[in-house]
């Protein structure tokens, strides 16, 4: 058994740890709050946005456009969000298992990446993937600004025809506790998806609204694709901020919990261990008395 000295010493040590750990979960909870108002409050926009690319989706049907053309599935570029730092969670780890199903499910397709994140990119790096764009200086509080930079590189990419498909694979928050790993098609655009969502706007009686389009709706549909993408991405950062914030509050909360039940049980130890040093000196010294006597 180690002796009283080491084990106080271990116990400081861990009392220290766990400060830094409760600070960092305060901080996270702080920036966690921002963070899912934002993401929350986007989400209003997001779906208005949905409502009107619904109401002149029935151009849609014969658009050609490449934003709309299924052009095939061989070269994808794929976007990755991931964190800057670590500390938390399987945040990170949850998002390259979602990565690495979704090639292990298509390995027969060329692949290209864009991250958003350290991890990300330093992840990539080590498989020996194609990064043609990193982002890695994202902001705690991204903003519509950071998102145009990722959809302009990958817009002008689909466009020039160097991709078939876009791709992002994020976290969506759905809770402190909840954050799911998506992968999700931004170009082109799936029809199926918008008649789905035209179908849903027609079931609520409060979107029966009537639109004048000008000059044309195949062009303010193309437009709006386009707008819409980029506000997509931004929608994306702030739910993986989200996310990312939430899964860092609840690994400092669980590592300050683990770190005071490792304080209790070396207390425990060190009150024992100080029990036996007394017990054995009063033993010594009572033998010594005996010999004398």
């Amino acid at each position: 058994m180690a002796n009283t000295k080491e084990i106080k010493n271990r116990i400081r040590s861990i009392k220290n740890t766990k400060k830094i750990t409760k600070a960092m979960e305060l901080v996270a909870a702080s920036k966690m709050k921002k963070a899912v108002s934002k993401t929350l409050d986007s989400r209003e926009y997001a779906r208005f946005s949905r409502e009107v690319l619904g109401r002149v989706a029935d151009s849609l049907k014969n658009a050609t456009h490449p934003y709309l053309a299924t052009r095939g599935h061989k070269k994808i570029l794929v976007i990755i969000v991931t964190s800057n730092k670590g500390l938390c969670g399987a945040y990170n780890s949850q998002v390259f298992r979602e990565m690495i199903e979704f090639l292990r499910t298509k390995s027969d397709r060329e692949y290209s990446f864009i991250t958003v994140g350290k991890k990300g990119e330093t992840a990539l790096e080590r498989l020996g993937l194609t990064v043609i764009a990193s982002f890695p200086d994202l902001s705690d509080s991204p903003t519509l600004i950071d998102a145009l930079p990722i959809a302009d590189v990958a817009i002008s990419e689909y466009e020039k025809g160097t991709f078939d498909r876009v791709k992002i694979i994020y976290t969506n928050y759905i809770s402190a506790l909840t954050q799911k790993p998506i992968t999700h098609q931004l170009l082109p655009v799936s029809k199926k998806d918008v008649a789905r969502a035209v179908d849903e706007l027609k079931e609520d009686a409060k979107h029966n609204l009537q639109y004048i389009l000008e000059p044309d709706s195949e062009s303010l549909v193309i437009n709006l694709i386009e707008e819409l993408s980029r506000a997509h991405i931004y929608q994306i950062l702030l739910e993986s901020m989200a996310s990312e914030q939430s899964a860092r509050m609840v690994a400092m909360k669980n590592a300050s919990d683990a770190a005071g039940e490792m304080i209790d049980d070396l207390t425990l130890v060190f009150n024992k261990a100080r029990q036996a040093s007394i017990t054995q000196e009063i033993s010594e010294i009572s033998a010594g008395m005996a010999s004398v006597s």
